[in-house]
């Protein structure tokens, strides 16, 4: 890998330790502060809210300006998000602004790895890149779990007297010292960030117009992207698969509650071994498909698409975990030839800023999509059982006509 590139993985993996942290905290801040649980999934839609509304902004936001010095900003802008949510702004609100300086940061890391690799190495980079922020996911659901159980147990109590010259200005939280811990993280992100050295190939930055950040121009790029025979494919999986993946990161955290009675820390470490299959199925992944190969992964698919209603059934905790690892796994295994394969016709069909931003602008459409009919069925009382079946049938039903169409190319050779 050229210089820098490593650079890029440190700094994304601060980045998403925070983010990950961040969530399972914010979790444990909607209970303390009283609000009911289908909250919980409404933190990552408003997380997920400016991918959506600012996609036709952030792709060519991340092509006009130097990558590293605007993903450094952007931790800046999430630190602001924090501070907020500290001051008493809606959750939600707070939340969203957070998720606002993550979808300008997303473009920004995915085109500066696309602009640093060639071609020929571009799985392999994704594999560490993927490998990194799930790996961030991995050590920031845990760093909150932790940090979720040290406010439980009191032992942050003994550091809220630090911050006790801010009493009578922020919100009365126990999980203060926690959030001072996460600012830090973000701190040392914006850091790496600036130093990023120059990668081995220059691209020209590409000036803003208010044509090129106009939605009619923004869909354009987007049609062009799914009319592409490869771009198009993959862009349709990861799409489903992000959205699927959104609802069983809550999932998990709920079954973990209802059905193997474990407190929010246990439940997040849990969620963690989903993490922890993803690392390893990246890996495997980088080594078993090339940028040709891609589409062959997709029967992956179609096995955690068997594995999420199994889960709910699942009531001890030593079955639960070879089940949650073989649930990421598969989902490495899709997810990352997929993603290079989408990542490398996006640069040749449009740029890697723009393709990123429209990447972005379906997968997290899909997520909101998802995630508020999700939030729906938990506030009328659908129980979870019902609630993975049915995103299970989706999956099976977007995947199995391509696993269908790739079995009958294959036979034809």
């Amino acid at each position: 890998m050229p210089k820098g590139f490593y650079f890029l993985i440190g700094a994304q993996f601060a980045s998403g330790l925070a983010d990950n942290a961040l969530l399972i905290l914010g979790i444990y801040f909607l209970n303390e502060q009283g609000y009911p649980g289908w909250w919980a999934p409404l933190l990552k839609f408003s997380l997920t809210l400016a991918y959506v509304l600012l996609a036709s902004l952030v792709g060519p936001f991340s092509d006009a300006f130097p990558k590293n010095r605007l993903m450094a900003y952007m931790n800046a802008l999430k630190m602001v998000g924090v501070l907020l949510l500290l001051l008493g702004v809606q959750p939600m609100l707070a939340f969203a602004l957070i998720g606002l300086a993550a979808s300008v940061y997303a473009p920004s890391k995915y085109g500066l790895a696309t602009e640093s690799v060639e071609p020929r190495l571009l799985v392999r980079a994704n594999g560490w890149l993927e490998a990194s922020v799930v790996l961030s996911a991995v050590f920031g659901i845990a760093l909150g779990g932790a940090l979720t159980g040290l406010t439980e147990s009191g032992v942050a109590a003994e550091f809220a007297e630090l911050f006790s010259f801010a009493s009578g200005v922020l919100v009365q939280t126990q999980t203060l010292p926690a959030m001072a811990l996460v600012l830090c993280v973000y701190v040392t992100a914006a850091a790496l960030n600036f130093g990023l050295r120059p990668m081995q190939r220059r691209v020209a930055m590409v000036a803003m117009t208010w044509q090129s950040i106009s939605w009619s121009a923004f869909w354009k790029t987007n049609l062009r992207l799914w009319r592409d025979p490869l771009g198009g494919v993959s862009l349709y999986v990861t799409t489903l698969y992000w959205g699927v993946g959104a609802v069983m990161q809550f999932a998990v955290l709920l079954w973990a509650e209802q059905t193997l009675k474990l407190t929010l820390k246990s439940g997040a470490y849990l969620q963690a071994l989903v993490a922890l299959g993803v690392i390893l199925g990246a890996f495997l992944a980088g080594r078993s498909f090339k940028l040709h190969s891609a589409r062959q992964s997709l029967p992956w698919g179609l096995l955690l698409a068997v594995l999420l209603p199994v889960m709910v059934w699942v009531t001890e905790v030593w079955l639960a975990i070879p089940l949650l690892l073989c649930a990421g796994l598969a989902g490495g295994m899709l997810l990352v030839p997929m993603n290079s394969l989408l990542q490398h016709r996006g640069m040749q069909v449009l740029s890697s800023g723009r393709s990123i931003a429209v990447q972005g602008f379906n997968e997290n459409m899909s997520v909101l999509v998802m995630l508020g009919i999700y939030s729906g069925l938990l506030a009328f009382g659908v129980s979870l059982s019902w609630i993975m079946l049915m995103f299970a049938a989706v999956l099976i039903a977007g995947i199995t006509p391509l696993c269908l169409l790739l079995w009958r190319q294959v036979r034809e050779r």
